[in-house]
């Protein structure tokens, strides 16, 4: 079940983006729950400079399933032009939260 399980991260440069970015998913099921990080100085390329901003990660626990789903909504919502999307694999955790991601992001799990 593990390799069924995603984490997929974006940032912002806004605490109140990050929060309806984290909860948008969840209520949407698209993901199971949301983390966002305390806010942390980015530094990166854009446009020929070298920029600095303050941001919060957000990740977010999927499935593989889910996750196109959940990746063009981030798009969507994410008021940055290129927003980060990265995804990492879960390789194995406790198979009860693993079934409880699965289970939460089901789309015929909504009440």
């Amino acid at each position: 079940m593990a390799s069924d399980i995603v984490i997929a991260q974006t940032t912002i440069d806004d605490e109140e983006q990050a929060k309806a970015l984290a909860r948008g998913a969840v209520e949407s099921r698209l993901a199971a729950c949301a983390h966002i990080d305390q806010p942390f100085a980015a530094t990166y390329w854009w446009r020929g400079t070298i920029e600095t901003a303050q941001e919060w990660r957000i990740s977010y626990k999927t499935t593989t399933e889910r996750l196109p789903e959940l990746e063009a909504w981030v798009a969507e919502q994410h008021s940055y032009e290129v927003p980060e999307w990265i995804t990492l694999p879960v390789t194995g955790g406790s198979e009860a939260y693993l079934k409880w991601v699965v289970d939460e992001t089901s789309p015929h799990s909504a009440e």
